[in-house]
């Protein structure tokens, strides 16, 4: 299968890396509108333009599935662009959802979901957990993780301040779900602000769970075809994608 990736950013890369570890697909095509980033605080409408221009540049590839990396698209977009295109297109909203209802014995369970601000205000994830039955929920815009990610800040003291301007009346919750593709980067970190009970909803490795339920993977690709596009500096993409994939050439 060929599978296309759509990303604001950089972020995106964190579900490359799960397909790659998970051997899926026979190629990936990853887009990222850097040029445009942060999605987190623009408006509906602009959101759901810059979707369906992802959309047309998909149309060049004749994928055979279209992955939404980015929380904010899949949060406001998802539908629009699935009128728009020809194949199949998955977010990672629904996936980190089904993937929290599967990590969690209890519907009383404490959720905490850490997103942009147009994620959280969306309450895209609060809505699809309370038609599980799920409601003890509790929502944390927390955009400036975003420029701590790109400037590579995964640990120490800049890292906790922020952690604690962000969660400090935050009661310990027992779930965690990352709505950035951003996040998974600092995941350890986070782990250890809330402790080894506090289950960590990744979206990478949530979209995986989807995709294995919902298709039938036959082959494992070992050495899939990579292929990178940016909106501005593609070879500042390239540079981060092969850092943070641990691929010496792209």
């Amino acid at each position: 299968m060929k599978v296309g990736v759509f990303d604001s950013g950089i972020g995106g890369l964190t579900v490359v890396k799960s397909l790659l570890q998970h051997q899926l697909f026979e190629e990936i095509i990853y887009y990222g509108d850097t040029a445009r980033v942060p999605y987190g605080i623009k408006d509906k409408n602009t959101i759901i333009r810059y979707g369906l221009e992802a959309v047309e540049f998909f149309k060049n590839f004749e994928l055979d599935l279209i992955i939404v990396a980015c929380n904010t698209v899949s949060a406001y977009a998802l539908d629009e662009m699935r009128e728009n295109t020809y194949c199949p297109i998955i977010g990672v909203v629904e996936a980190g959802v089904l993937a929290t209802i599967n990590a969690l014995n209890s519907k009383d369970s404490q959720i905490l979901i850490l997103g942009t601000k147009a994620t959280v205000n969306s309450n895209a994830y609060n809505l699809a957990l309370n038609n599980f039955g799920f409601t003890n929920i509790e929502s944390q815009a927390t955009g400036l993780f975003v420029p701590l990610v790109e400037e590579e800040i995964y640990s120490g003291k800049i890292l906790q301040e922020t952690f604690n301007h962000y969660f400090k009346n935050i009661n310990k919750p027992n779930a965690v779900i990352l709505g950035c593709t951003h996040f998974p980067l600092i995941s350890n970190a986070i782990g250890d602000y809330f402790g080894e009970d506090t289950i960590l909803i990744h979206s990478g490795d949530a979209i995986v769970e989807q995709l294995e339920k919902k298709f039938t993977f036959t082959h494992q690709y070992t050495s899939p075809k990579l292929k990178f596009f940016a909106s501005e500096n593609p070879e500042s993409l390239r540079s981060i994608a092969s850092k943070w994939l641990n691929i010496k050439q792209l």
